[in-house]
């Protein structure tokens, strides 16, 4: 090699490493903003965006926190997948089919162990077991964990959505459907479920507590590696906020009763008789109940049989950055 090529390829090679030091450094750099989701399914958000607990943490960073509402599991999978929320809540079981489904997400974090999704129809429908499903129309959002235990209680009677008709719709207007007739029976989500239930008289006519998988906070991969104790201040506040909602119901039924303008008993039926806030940590529990529901989902046919559910479970969960609930 002549010395003049040999000085261009180090030359080359210099500014190559330049700008590859260059990129490392603005991926580590502190972003302007957070985006996090709040939703009526997670109490917890909507303690930590009514309090602004998040915002005063990083306000002496220059940092501004964005709050995007997110009304099912698979909006906030939309939203991570495409870059416009950070942090997302959703169904641990939902978590997993999207990061099977190339979906870059971590799941990180425990809000709460909630009963929040049974199968409903109207009190004077005569459906009253999963079989009588078969040829209804029944409303449904893909992508979320009632539409997972919907699978799942078709499966437990050899039954599979071809059976049914479903009705593709986001959780309210699946109980508006419900209501008015246009479906008749609905894979329900709290707090809709419970207000159809108590102002309506909708019936649940089959729950399985066991069914649903946790709630459960996500983050976008790549913000995870590029900000990882930026992750652990979100989540010791996140934590502030689980303990704080757990000291003060009254406090939390206030916040939850003025953004869903639903009344005290709906609230009280949600959020005292169907939801948990004593867990954190994604640990052996919530690992189990989401791998079971990924198994399910395999034999139900919705996710491949190649797949490797266990290993897309410990791709998907990083518990890590939260220490275990005392």
């Amino acid at each position: 090699m002549r010395l003049g090529e040999r000085k261009v390829n180090i030359l080359a090679l210099a500014i190559g490493l330049g700008l590859a030091l260059s990129s490392a450094a603005l991926a580590g750099d502190p972003p302007k903003e957070i985006r996090l989701d709040w939703a009526t399914y997670n109490p917890v958000s909507m303690v930590l965006k009514d309090k602004g607990l998040i915002e005063k943490a990083f306000a002496k960073d220059g940092i501004s926190i964005v709050w995007v509402q997110t009304l099912g599991s698979n909006k906030a999978l939309e939203f991570l997948n495409a870059g416009s929320i950070d942090f997302g809540s959703t169904a641990g079981s939902a978590a997993l089919v999207s990061r099977i489904n190339g979906n870059p997400i971590k799941s990180i974090y425990v809000y709460s162990r909630p009963e929040w999704t049974a199968l409903v129809t109207t009190k004077d429908s005569k459906i009253a077991k999963v079989a009588d499903l078969k040829g209804k129309r029944v409303a449904v959002t893909r992508g979320t964990d009632p539409h997972i235990f919907l699978v799942r209680a078709l499966q437990s009677v050899g039954l599979t959505e071809r059976d049914i008709v479903p009705v593709l719709l986001q959780h309210p207007d699946g109980k508006t459907a419900l209501i008015r007739g246009d479906v008749d029976a609905w894979a329900g989500l709290d707090p809709m479920m419970a207000q159809a239930e108590l102002v309506d008289g909708a019936r649940l006519f089959y729950r399985n507590a066991d069914a649903n998988t946790w709630g459960i906070l996500n983050v976008r991969e790549a913000f995870l590696k590029d900000h990882p104790d930026l992750v652990r201040r979100v989540l010791a506040i996140y934590e502030d906020a689980r303990k704080y909602s757990l000291a003060n119901y009254d406090e939390l039924k206030r916040i939850f009763m003025a953004v869903t303008k639903l009344p005290e008993n709906v609230v009280d039926k949600q959020l005292k008789e169907r939801t948990e806030l004593t867990h954190n940590r994604i640990g052996a529990p919530q690992r189990e109940s989401i791998l079971a529901a990924g198994i399910a989902l395999q034999q139900a046919g919705v996710v491949p049989a190649s797949v490797d559910v266990k290993a897309a479970v410990d791709a998907l969960i990083d518990e890590r950055y939260v220490a275990a609930a005392n």
